[in-house]
């Protein structure tokens, strides 16, 4: 019998950040996020709410009283009143802050502790400070971790905070039903008249406790103000650090200013460093329980801060760690290469590509991926994309749905056993359904919008556009084939013409660019056909469009820059890049989307090409043959002239020059000049 999964609560302010975990939860099993709120008094109502319906009913009047068997007293636990149907409940640390008729996140902590003791609570923080971890540990918090924590770790931490679901038989009556169970061995059914509910869930262990100077008695003044000192300092500087990078990773500044936040960064890095074993207060120093990971450096991945796996729960495996829960890291190593993980150096594991399963690689690379939509969206490429003109939490929104439906395009191929060889006759397929399915969720299937004096069906609108898609843009995704099968069945993967196993970072780097070029692509054959048919809509320029799109000059302008984008580039782009073996891939990275060429052998399309698309190339050809003579010919012509003018006109002007100043010191030394001038003087 499997464990029945997780049930979670999140309670955040921020909707990307929410949308973004509770899609990682429901794509990983053994999770299900059943309640969500944006503020403390919403997450109050719903748990008050659902601990009402987890209640137990009311005896009928007329129900006969039994005495209580001797057993029950074993089972006797303090009644703390119902409790509601959650195992997990996720809460924002910084929630309410600045907004005082809203309720604090610490606060509501202690409030859902005062009210149901036995349901645990997960604090996550934006800033991972041991007095954040502390105060949130003094408002009864389970555990405690970062926001921006691996997506691994937070799976280890819920599990070890939550703990797997057991099936355990409730208690019943005695009476001639429960003899024939006890006899029979069969568990009681949950349609018992009389069920008993479970007894609360044991404790979770503390979480480390920071030792300051007013639990120290021992601690000298000298080395509390070294503490505190070193913590504003430090403090300070990863404030300054963030907002560098923040600057970094906007982009828009000159070589100059770049160059400029980077040394500063590295100075701002260097003085974090020195003012840590400067101000370092050995005493207070905290040595970590057993099993315990410690904390890294911010910006360098924050672990999460679980509790000891002394008396708690063991943790289950997650379904994102690697095999037999090695990191991701192990899964690098398995090419032979030595792997770092962030507790410390891994022996190199050769022997891990055997026991490697064709599910982990694809879901080191599906959270890789999902890391990357979490940052800036912005288009830095300097290409006009479809996506240019949604918002950004739109757009996130459409590049989280596309990403989990080409995974449900995985997990169909798998169930259907499509075997390799058939991957490259498949890819067209698989994409025209993956773009169908996106497009109708994200819509919705019955979506209308009135359009004039009708109310026209969206989605059915849309879909008629698909062989324009296909042609403009579906049939232009390359290597989907090879991806597929580095997803499915760990084919090795092409990279620069080199062969690379599966589980190679060159090959998991390379897998990572195309799945996220294929996300950008299907997101633009997405918005493509709804710009053509419902781009002046008033109600989706309100719901979908940026600010500075909602003019319908600023929408015409746009849909013609994209228009002589795609006529530019199927005219002279695509037969030059086919020409010079290379595709164009747009990925995420920290300024936004990016372009990046990648060297792909194209004969066989470059001897299809034909009409124009022919004649580009031959140009390309002859200007590459008739380039590099005719910059010599002008070398020399020019090298000529240079030598004309200096050796030849320049030095004649340098001698003519010459005789005219020494005529004039000539001139002046001459006595017959002197006596003239000495004998006009004496007459005057």
């Amino acid at each position: 019998m499997t464990a029945a999964p997780l049930r979670l609560m999140l309670v955040d302010e921020d909707p990307v950040f929410r949308l973004g975990l509770r899609i990682w939860l429901e794509q990983t099993a053994g999770y299900e996020v059943v309640a969500e709120a944006s503020q403390g008094t919403d997450a109050l109502a719903i748990l008050a709410s659902r601990a009402a319906l987890g209640a137990p009913p009311e005896p009928p009047p007329d129900w006969p009283p039994e005495s209580s068997p001797d057993w029950t007293e074993a089972w006797a636990t303090p009644d703390d009143g119902p409790q509601p149907d959650l195992d997990l409940v996720i809460l924002d640390l910084g929630l309410g802050a600045g907004r005082p008729d809203q309720l604090p996140g610490l606060h509501l902590c202690a409030d859902i502790k005062a009210r149901y003791p036995t349901l645990p609570v997960l604090v996550l923080s934006a800033q991972a400070e041991p007095v954040l971890e502390a105060a949130a540990q003094q408002m009864g918090a389970d555990g405690f971790g970062a926001r921006g924590m691996a997506v691994g770790d937070l799976g280890r931490l819920i599990q070890q905070l939550a703990g797997p679901r057991p099936e355990i038989p409730a208690p019943d009556l005695p009476g001639p039903e429960s003899a024939e169970r006890e006899q029979s061995g069969r568990l009681p059914s949950a349609a018992s008249p009389n069920p008993i509910r479970p007894g609360p869930r044991p404790p979770s262990p503390p979480l480390r406790e920071v030792v300051p100077t007013a639990i120290a008695p021992s601690v000298g003044p000298l080395t509390a103000l070294r503490f505190n000192l070193r913590r504003s300092s430090v403090q300070q500087i990863d404030a300054v650090m963030a907002q560098i990078e923040v600057e970094q990773r906007r982009g828009r500044g000159t070589l100059l200013s770049e160059a400029m936040l980077a040394g500063r960064y590295r100075e701002l890095k260097a003085a974090r460093w020195l003012v840590r074993r400067l101000l370092a207060t050995p005493s207070l120093s905290n040595p970590r329980p057993p099993g315990r990971a410690e904390r890294p450096e911010r910006g360098l991945g924050a672990k999460s801060i679980a509790p000891a796996q002394g008396g708690g729960r063991p943790p289950r495996q997650s379904p994102t760690d690697g095999p037999a829960g090695v990191p991701d890291e192990a899964l690098v190593a398995a090419s032979g290469a030595a792997a770092v993980a962030s507790d410390g150096p891994l022996e190199p594991v050769f022997g891990q590509r055997l026991a490697l399963n064709q599910g982990d690689l694809a879901t080191l690379i599906f959270e890789r991926v999902f890391n990357h939509l979490q940052g800036l969206l912005d288009n830095t490429s300097g290409i006009p994309l479809e996506t240019d003109i949604l918002r950004d939490d739109k757009k996130r929104e459409l590049l989280y749905l596309t990403l989990r439906k080409f995974e449900d395009a995985l997990d169909n191929l798998r169930q259907a056993g499509v075997p390799p060889g058939q991957l490259a006759e498949s890819s067209t397929l698989v994409l025209q359904d993956l773009w169908q399915a996106t497009v109708t969720d994200y819509f919705g299937r019955y979506y209308t919008l009135q359009v004039g004096n009708l109310e026209q069906p969206v989605v059915p609108t849309l879909l008629v556009e698909a062989p324009v898609v296909k042609a403009a843009i579906l049939d232009r995704l390359p290597l989907v084939p090879m991806l597929l099968g580095h997803l499915l069945f760990n084919e090795p993967m092409v990279v620069d013409g080199a062969l690379y196993e599966a589980a190679t970072p060159e090959a998991i780097a390379r897998s990572q660019a195309l799945l996220e070029h294929l996300l950008i692509q299907m997101a633009n054959a997405v918005v493509q056909p709804l710009l053509n048919h419902f781009a002046d809509v008033e109600l989706l320029k309100k719901n979908l469009y940026q600010r500075r799109m909602m003019t319908s000059r600023d929408l015409e302008r746009f849909r013609n820059d994209l228009s002589w984008r795609y006529r530019w580039d199927g005219l002279i782009n695509e037969p030059r890049a086919i020409f010079e073996s290379q595709h164009r891939l747009f990925g995420f990275t920290e300024r936004g989307i990016q372009s990046d060429l990648i060297y792909v052998p194209r004969r066989d399309e470059l001897e299809q090409l034909s009409g124009l698309q022919r004649a580009v190339t031959l140009a390309v050809e002859a200007r590459d043959a008739v380039a590099p003579r005719f910059r010599s010919a002008i070398s020399l012509v020019g090298s000529g002239i240079v030598y004309v003018l200096t050796d030849v006109i320049g030095r004649g002007i340098g001698l003519i020059g010459r005789g005219i100043l020494r005529g004039v010191g000539g001139g002046w030394r001459d006595p017959r000049y002197r006596r003239d001038n000495q004998a006009g003087d004496l007459r005057e």
